[in-house]
């Protein structure tokens, strides 16, 4: 039977020492690998986005039991902490790079923490990773105007095809922030799918271009990353964040409607 239900699990840095920038946001090494023992233990089986989404659009079957883990950004602890623990399980992952926060020729200098190579990433790739778009400098994209949108989304695409040799196909939003016009210009660059945030899990009615993600941060603990693997309480878990979120989405309808007049 296929899972009505699908936890895709946000991650950003795993770092035993992160910064302040990244702190709230990142796991440490012990935790992260304690949560993929619980995904071992419980028999769950982790896929990659491109997988779940193209599961989904041809009407194949799940898992009994599907999960996926996703990185968002692109920081060095992926490669020396992540890559180890996810090897030791044979677990494929996602990550989703900012092309201008990665060390070398593209660098922006914008990265908010020690950030991975382009050896490392393509080191990840080989290992199973599947490696998606983040932008390019990581901007709130419904707040772009169409030619920033575009350089920020053909930029992104256009280096991490350089670099690993095969188009992006999967992309997530920076900050979860899309709209219908950025759903449609992401799709129009080729992407296959995408994922949002909104801390509930994945349903393909929400479509492959507004797929939901749940937030594992540094305050996670056991007792609470097994209910979000089993979707339970996870209202009560993100209330604050979403009543945040409702405010700020205010805000930021505003800003856009300045833009305008």
């Amino acid at each position: 039977m296929t899972p009505a239900r699908v936890p895709i699990l946000m991650y950003h840095a795993v770092a035993a020492d992160p910064s302040d920038a990244t702190r709230t946001l990142s796991v440490t090494p012990e935790a992260f690998a304690g949560q993929l023992a619980v995904i071992a233990d419980r028999g769950l089986t982790p896929l990659t986005t491109a997988d779940l989404a193209a599961r989904w659009r041809d009407g194949r079957p799940l898992p009994d039991r599907p999960v996926l883990i996703t990185f968002d950004d692109g920081y060095e602890g992926v490669h020396r902490h992540a890559l180890p623990a996810l090897a030791k399980h044979g677990f494929p992952a996602t990550l989703f790079v900012s092309t201008g926060w990665i060390r070398g020729a593209y660098d922006t200098g914008g990265g908010l923490d020690t950030m991975l190579d382009w050896r490392q990433v393509r080191q990840l790739a080989d290992s199973g990773v599947e490696i998606g778009g983040h932008s390019h400098t990581h901007p709130q994209l419904d707040q772009l105007d169409d030619a920033a949108l575009r350089a920020e989304l053909t930029r992104c695409r256009d280096i991490v095809a350089d670099e690993l040799g095969a188009l992006p196909v999967s992309f997530a939003y920076p900050y979860g922030y899309s709209s219908r016009r950025v759903r449609a210009a992401v799709r129009g660059h080729g992407f296959d799918q995408a994922l949002a945030v909104g801390n509930s899990l994945a349903r393909r009615a929400q479509g492959p271009y507004a797929l939901r993600r749940v937030t594992v941060r540094r305050t996670t603990d056991t007792a609470e990353f097994e209910r979000l693997l089993d979707g339970r309480a996870i209202g009560r878990t993100f209330a604050r964040d979403r009543a945040l979120t409702k405010g700020y989405a205010v805000v930021r309808r505003t800003r856009q409607l300045q833009r305008l007049v």
